[in-house]
Formats: C-alpha cells, sequence, structure tokens
C-alpha cells in the first residue's frame, strides 16, 4: 500500500465519528523507485490531505529507517505547502507518495481501534456484519 492510498482511506464502522487518518502500523515496508513526473505531483496536491500525508510520514519514519535504510532515505517534507513548489519539493513529496510500500501491517481506526489488517501491500477494509 502506497501512502498515497493511505491518505483517501478511512473508518466506515458504525458509530465512527473520526476514522481519518488511520494509524498506520507497520511490520514491513518496501522501496521500488518509480519514474518521477513533476507535473503529475503538482496536479495530484490538490487532490491529497497534506496534513494526513504527513501524519502518515511521520507513523512510518523509524520503520522506514530500520528496514531500507540501505536503500532510501526519508525526505523531508515542508510542515506547509504553498502554490510555488519548487521542483526538490515535489520530488520528495513523490518518493513518499508512490516510492514507500508498507507490505504487511496494519491500520488502525483512531476512534474505535478497529485493526484493517495489511497483506501483501493490500489493505483489507471490509467490514464485519455488526460493524455496519
Amino acid at each position: 500500500m502506497r501512502l498515497l492510498t493511505h491518505n483517501y482511506l478511512q473508518s466506515n464502522v458504525k458509530g465512527t465519528e473520526k476514522g481519518y487518518p488511520l494509524l498506520i502500523e507497520p511490520t514491513k515496508l518496501e522501496y521500488e523507485e518509480s519514474p518521477f513526473n513533476p507535473d503529475f505531483v503538482k496536479a495530484l496536491l490538490s487532490k491529497i490531505n497534506y496534513e494526513g500525508l504527513l501524519f502518515a510520514q511521520r507513523q512510518i519514519a523509524e520503520k522506514c529507517t530500520a528496514d531500507l535504510s540501505n536503500e532510501f532515505q526519508m525526505p523531508e517534507l515542508p510542515e506547509t505547502l504553498d502554490e510555488n513548489v519548487d521542483e526538490t519539493v515535489l520530488k520528495n513529496l513523490h518518493d513518499v507518495m508512490f516510492d514507500i510500500h508498507v507490505v504487511e501491517g496494519a491500520l488502525i481506526c483512531p476512534d474505535t481501534g478497529r485493526r484493517f489488517m495489511i497483506n501483501m501491500g493490500i489493505p483489507n477494509m471490509i467490514l464485519h456484519e455488526d460493524e455496519i
């Protein structure tokens, strides 16, 4: 699961009032470099929750350093974005959103504590019958 995907996920368990952003508990991360397109990343910025992306980055930073330090160094992102984002920041955003993959772990609802498992990079967001 890419952090871009995480940015769009939320818990819909019955009774949940604050199911976003989901907490990330990674057990396995992988780095896979993908082609960088600055225009695409810039166009995507209006469609993401930047605070949610920063939250996700911080959630996985320690595990990323432990698992990927030989291949990848977590880039720094600014606390806020303005309209004139330079190419270095766009590249860092690209790396965070597209190149880090949470392969195994869990997403956790901040409101209910419900755990959604991530296996082979796929988050299982299916609710149980009593949660609908």
